[in-house]
């Protein structure tokens, strides 16, 4: 029997080295032009990850500078500042390093067939007669390390007959570390208690024992670790248990994650067709059954069309909402053989879903009327395909206070908001409307008026915008807002909001800039922000 060959793959800086690939890669969008600039973080400077603890963010993350500066993983963020006061802090998103590890795994099955996640930053592969295809398990190591590099992702990686000593190896051994059968024991005795996977207080009580190697462990006998340390039975990560799993006494396996299921359609057809979109209705009915049989919808669709000189076509299409209508998926294709080359014909296609998510049965109407929701989804779908997933957007409400960023937008296809498709969404029960009324247009940039009013701190009495006078008949507020504190720089000053009625029966909604004697400026000026219906 083939012994087993176990690859442990350590990604010591993937959150910060993911965040650094993100901000290098991510076009920055233009500033709104009645925001402050903000800030670009520089990767250079001290910065860190930050997630939220027991008693307040601690570190997630952290780069070279940060860590020269002091910081520590699973510090305080309020420890690290005291010793670095210039310290940047970026919030961590921590579901999206796990779904990226998640998928990073199912990338990395390209040497293997099994793969699972390994921790919050690791991988273990069981590489059990797979090593020949890659010219030897050196070479497998090398290429696994120069590819992962590829991605931005500096690596640690050994192999070894167990899973907990390739961890132990790709953490405390040498680089690309191979251990065999033979060596195994004699070469873990030599690493540190801290290779055995313990908790902190686990190894705490070791060092304090005077126990700082695997071999003083081995050296103990069994009976007196189970007294101190519990029996195998009653704990997962005692010091004993964790020692036969290293040294392959106690199995180990790699529970290899099932890879979500592919929805794909291929059709090799008798002849070459210059249009294929007569055929199209077969496979894609089949492509539909197969989603409804597994209760799933797709948000995407990709057709790849093959020519007989071997060029293929991909065409690819979106929905606002997941969707299994094979009608409604060809209508949304059909808009791209207006320009399609042929060639010589076509002679195979295939159709696959893509973004495939749940989608529930729904109940069809008594009277046989169209759904709203639906109808709505169908708008977008056909409205994006004509003129590009760009142009169709929705709104997109944002935890912000201020009128001009509580609401930006969003390309519909990428799901925007999905309460805006429920029903009531497009301005009823369904928007996340703010606690005040608002003006039904809303400037994009606040314009400058001129004011007379009875009193400093009152409502105004006229007002002039662009170069027309107004008398104000009747007025409601004010309604204060205050300054983000958190974004906006020194000095910015709170609003006090009027709508206000002129004489000719329009409705405007002012603001005052600051107020007289707010140490913060000169006299408050004056804005009209929206216009009511």
């Amino acid at each position: 029997m083939t012994a087993r060959r176990i690859v442990s793959i350590w990604l010591p800086r993937f959150p910060m080295a993911r965040w650094e690939r993100a901000e290098a890669t991510t076009p920055r969008p233009d500033p709104a032009p009645w925001d402050d600039p903000a800030p670009v973080p520089d990767a250079d400077a001290p910065l860190v990850l930050a997630a939220e603890g027991p008693h307040g963010p601690v570190i997630h993350a952290a780069n070279a500078a940060a860590m020269q500066a002091g910081a520590v993983r699973g510090g305080r963020v309020t420890d690290a500042r005291a010793l670095c006061p210039d310290l940047q802090v970026i919030p961590a998103d921590l579901a999206g390093d796990a779904a990226a590890l998640e998928r990073l795994v199912l990338w990395a099955r390209r040497w293997c067939p099994w793969s699972a996640v390994d921790g919050a930053d690791g991988m273990v592969l069981d590489t059990t007669g797979s090593d020949h295809l890659w010219g030897g398990e050196a070479a497998m190591l090398a290429d696994m390390e120069t590819r992962l590099e590829a991605l931005g992702q500096p690596v640690r990686i050994a192999l070894a007959p167990t899973h907990g000593a390739a961890w132990a190896l790709a953490r405390y051994g040498d680089a690309r570390e191979i251990c065999g059968g033979p060596a195994l024991k004699a070469r873990v005795a030599m690493l540190p208690v801290a290779a055995l996977r313990l908790d902190g207080t686990t190894l705490l009580t070791l060092r304090r024992l005077g126990l700082k190697r695997a071999g003083d462990l081995m050296a103990i006998p069994r009976a007196t670790l189970e007294r101190r340390f519990g029996r195998d039975g009653k704990a997962l990560a005692t010091p004993l248990r964790r020692l036969d799993q290293m040294t392959g006494v106690l199995p180990e396996p790699v529970v290899s994650a099932a890879p979500p299921r592919r929805f794909r359609v291929v059709r090799r057809l008798p002849e070459p067709v210059m249009d294929p979109q007569p055929l199209l209705e077969e496979p894609m009915a089949h492509l539909c059954a197969d989603l409804a049989q597994a209760g799933c919808g797709l948000r995407g669709l990709r057709l790849e069309l093959y020519r007989t000189d071997g060029t293929a076509t991909r065409l690819e299409s979106g929905c606002a909402r997941a969707n299994r209508d094979a009608a409604h998926l060809i209508r949304l294709l059909s808009r791209h053989f207006e320009s399609l080359d042929a060639g010589f014909g076509f002679d195979t296609l295939s159709l696959e879903a893509l973004r495939v998510e749940d989608m529930a049965a729904a109940q069809v109407r008594l009277d046989g009327g169209i759904d709203s929701e639906l109808a709505v989804a169908t708008l977008i779908d056909r409205l994006s395909a004509r003129l590009g997933g760009q142009a169709v957007q929705m709104p997109d409400p944002r935890a912000s206070h201020l009128p001009e960023r509580a609401e930006g937008w969003a390309p519909a296809l990428r799901g925007g908001r999905a309460d805006l498709l429920a029903p009531g969404g497009l301005g009823g029960g369904g928007m996340v409307a703010p606690a005040r009324d608002r003006p039904v247009r809303l400037l994009q940039v606040p314009e400058r008026i001129e004011v007379l009013y009875a009193v400093p701190e009152g409502p105004p009495v006229r007002f002039k915008w662009r170069r027309k006078p107004y008398l104000i008949r009747r007025h409601q507020g004010p309604e204060r807002i205050a300054p983000e504190w958190w974004r906006a720089r020194p000095g910015t000053r709170l609003r006090d909001y009027y709508k206000v009625e002129v004489t000719e029966g329009a409705r405007y909604w002012l603001f005052r800039e600051g107020m007289a004697g707010d140490g913060r400026g000169d006299e408050p000026d004056w804005f009209l922000h929206g216009m009511f219906a």
